[in-house]
């Protein structure tokens, strides 16, 4: 981080000591009405899910080694069967979406019709064992239905692993391991955010802003029950100064949160680096591993129902302590 930034929020946010800045008073001027979103396995499953429960505020969703929305059907049989590293039988789309549909209908999300106008982009890494081809395909045939083609991405002719890939940090791009980053010669994060904001500055070799932590717990109550006590932001300089900026939701994957890999998925992808020259706050909340009911022991977003029958809907708990830290960095 940039030792020089003196600048940070004054909205009871703790920044790293390493970041060298002090609080003042001032606030973020957010611009919450076209959220974007991604993640990687279970994140892209639940910015899936983050993007249909909002997709009245979400204009784009970016999603890596994931499948399609309600894939496990509140059923962690079907789940582990069907849309992981194995498809036992074909997946029914068509039914998945009609799910979707019917809570559109009841007013449990909000109409499919918003997404007409979003951008997705999506990627499977070819030499990607721990999530099916099968899996991703079913996610972008589900997005062909409501996204228009020219706004749909699909990557899936790269040779990555199950990994964030990046230019140069992390793992090697072919292990599936810890922290899940792999150096690939190649920018996903770059890609995503292009493709869901359109042309951006390229981004330079230091970055202005830092890295800020927030109370989980204390902002979102009994949703957060099944999160870690701690989430985290990156806050370019431009946005602590008072600049507009735009808001970016990343969700890391299974064995990625903070007291797995430490700060590895918040600081290595590059989201922050076209971040900091763009005006883009993103932010990364983390959920927690547990042993005990209800059972999360890899830590991993709730795509198959262990936190509420809700889980997919803008009534899940996860989606709605996202969306009120989203509301906190905004009107604090």
């Amino acid at each position: 981080m940039n030792t020089t930034l003196k600048t940070a929020l004054g909205i009871g946010l703790v920044a790293f000591t390493h970041s060298g800045i002090a609080q003042q008073d001032g606030s973020l001027q957010l611009d919450t009405g076209a959220i974007t979103v991604s993640g990687l396995s279970s994140g892209g499953f639940m910015a899936t899910q983050f993007h249909l429960a909002n997709s009245d505020k979400v204009s784009g969703a970016a999603m890596l080694a994931s499948g399609p929305y309600y894939c496990a059907q509140n059923d962690i049989a079907v789940a582990l069967s069907q849309c992981v590293d194995k498809v036992n039988s074909p997946l029914d789309i068509k039914a998945l979406s009609a799910q979707a549909k019917n809570w559109a209908q009841a007013g449990k999300i909000p109409p499919l019709a918003n997404l007409k106008d979003d951008n997705v982009w999506l990627l499977h890494g070819s030499a990607d064992t721990r999530v099916n081809s099968a899996v991703s395909d079913a996610l972008y045939q589900q997005y062909q239905q409501w996204v228009p083609a020219e706004q749909l991405t699909y990557v899936n002719d790269k040779p990555f692993s199950h990994v964030f890939p990046t230019v140069d940090a992390g793992g090697s791009c072919l292990d599936s391991a810890p922290p899940y980053i792999g150096q690939c010669e190649y920018d996903a994060a770059g890609e995503l955010l292009t493709a869901l904001l359109g042309e951006l500055n390229p981004p330079d070799d230091v970055l202005e802003g830092a890295v800020i932590s927030f109370d989980q717990q204390e902002i979102a109550g009994d949703d957060a029950s099944t999160l870690a006590d701690k989430g985290y932001a990156y806050i370019p300089a431009s946005c602590s100064n008072g600049e507009a900026c735009r808001v970016h939701v990343s969700f890391h994957g299974c064995n990625q949160y903070a007291e797995a890999v430490d700060m590895a998925y918040v600081e290595q992808t590059g989201l922050n680096r076209w971040a900091d020259d763009n005006q883009l706050v993103v932010i990364y909340p983390q959920t927690r591993k547990s042993l005990i009911m209800p059972m999360n022991p890899q830590g991993c977003w709730d795509w198959w129902g262990y936190t509420s029958d809700a889980y997919a809907t803008s009534e899940g708990p996860q989606i709605k302590a996202v969306n009120a830290f989203i509301d906190y960095l905004a009107t604090r």
